[in-house]
């Protein structure tokens, strides 16, 4: 394949594409299929020979579209969206063509300046202080584990990159037990271990309560442990929790630790400035990260990570041998040194594009509607005979049971087979409840009323 043919091809990819969304909403969200169909329909060799495009992309819709779970449905309310807006999709397309590597200034100067000013542009959006700074990661999962890493070295003076952690302190982070798995993981990959990372006590509005993680802390120092950090969350993945940030950013400080706030989800809804109580105090933290391919249109993987003072991340992280210098250039920024990979996609070009197109007040109608219409929803589902609202909604989620456990995660299964929508479950206070979660960039509020239209028929 050519250039040439890269031409024709696109045009008609365009295409498909265009009608691939004009139809979804009549596909079911998720495809009814068994684990290994379409691996059985694939050649289990590469071909020795090149084989003709038009072959290709006919097999393309002959397997892909019909196995395919349509995050970008507009009667997706599973998990979290990952939102891909038109002017965002245009841009990645651009982004591929140019198939830049943006680890240095001088490999990518536009991808590298255009992030900076993408940071300037959201903090202000955000309600953040200018005086931050901040970086495009690939997901937060890779933004915690660096602010993680960063509260390991900064609690042992860096001495874990230079002489490991044999026979250092025992270190101790602190979180809530709503917080992402992706901070377990991180906690793992760090090599600080499961075991030490503590899980604070919540109060009954499921946030991280204060008084517990001082008391905690406390205790640890006594115990001979080296507390390094505490991890927050403001729109926690099960039920939307949310830990009170100044409380607790104000006894991590009195100990010296620094604080990191996972706000993957809903920070984006901090463009509007009544949601913003939400996370009062998040200017006192050290880190701070959201996804903008959660809820503000910009197509997955894009994650911001903000920081008062990025000098401890950097010097947790950076590398600078004598190939990757910019000679005559020593103060230049270079973002591989402010994360885990040192390969970088030009990420910044998907936000330009669609904080541009659609504006912030664009974006912010449709999250003030995603909120106002998960709120309708939830009163309907509550009229529904055995339905049980577990947890009131927080922003655009919420989440509900039917009768008991078995009838819950029966109806679940009817629900999510009957194709219309698509729901995921959790677990709260130790029951399995169901968790409606509003946010695909496309929908209606006709599609979110099929929600407990979907559910009144199926459990009639």
């Amino acid at each position: 394949m050519n250039h040439d043919e890269l031409a024709h091809w696109s045009k008609i990819a365009a295409d498909w594409a265009r009608d691939y969304h004009a139809n979804l909403r009549d596909a079911p969200v998720r495809p009814n299929i068994t684990p290994g169909e379409i691996k059985a329909q694939l050649p289990k060799t590469a071909p020795d020979t090149p084989e003709e495009i038009r072959r290709i992309f006919a097999d393309f819709e002959r397997l892909v579209p019909g196995a395919t779970t349509h995050w970008q449905h507009p009667r997706f309310f599973a998990y979290f969206p990952a939102n891909a807006s038109p002017a965002s999709m245009l841009a990645e397309q651009l982004a591929n063509a140019i198939a830049g590597q943006a680890m240095l200034w001088q490999t990518a100067p536009a991808a590298n300046e255009i992030e900076a000013v993408m940071i300037d542009w959201l903090l202000d959006a955000l309600g953040l202080p200018e005086t931050f700074t901040g970086t495009i990661h690939d997901s937060a999962t890779t933004a915690t584990l660096s602010a993680i890493l960063t509260m390991r070295e900064r609690a042992l003076d860096w001495a874990g990159n230079s002489q490991g952690l044999t026979n250092q302190p025992r270190l101790r982070i602190y979180a809530s037990a709503e917080t992402h798995s992706s901070v377990d993981k991180g906690i793992r990959i760090a090599g600080i271990g499961q075991q030490n990372l503590v899980k604070i006590p919540t109060t009954a509005d499921h946030g991280m309560d204060p008084v517990a993680l001082d008391a905690a802390i406390k205790a640890d120092i006594a115990a001979g442990f080296l507390p390094a950090g505490v991890v927050l969350c403001t729109g926690g993945t099960s039920i939307g929790a949310c830990d009170p940030i100044a409380d607790c950013v104000r006894v991590a400080k009195s100990h010296n630790l620094f604080t990191h706030v996972d706000a993957a989800w809903a920070g984006s809804a901090m463009i509007c400035p009544e949601f913003r109580t939400l996370w009062d105090g998040v200017e006192g933290a050290d880190s701070v990260v959201f996804n903008p391919h959660k809820w503000l249109g910009v197509q997955f993987d894009c994650a911001v990570q903000f920081m008062p003072d990025p000098t401890a991340q950097i010097q947790t992280l950076g590398l600078r041998p004598e190939y990757l210098k910019t000679q005559n250039q020593d103060d230049i920024v270079n973002y591989n040194e402010w994360t885990v990979p040192l390969g970088r996609r030009f990420r910044a070009l998907k936000i330009w594009f669609t904080l541009r197109a659609y504006g912030l007040e664009g974006l912010r109608e449709r999250i003030r509607n995603h909120v106002r219409w998960a709120l309708e929803a939830r009163e309907a589902i509550a009229e529904i005979d055995g339905c049980i609202l577990t947890t009131e909604p927080r922003l655009s989620l919420f989440t509900f049971a039917y009768r008991d456990d078995v009838e819950t995660a029966a109806l679940l299964e009817r629900i999510n087979n009957d194709g219309r929508i698509y729901l995921t479950q959790t677990t709260h206070h130790g029951k399995f409840v169901i968790r409606v979660q509003v946010g695909q960039f496309d929908c209606t509020r006709d599609d979110v009323m099929m929600i407990p239209q979907v559910i009144r028929e199926l459990t009639g």
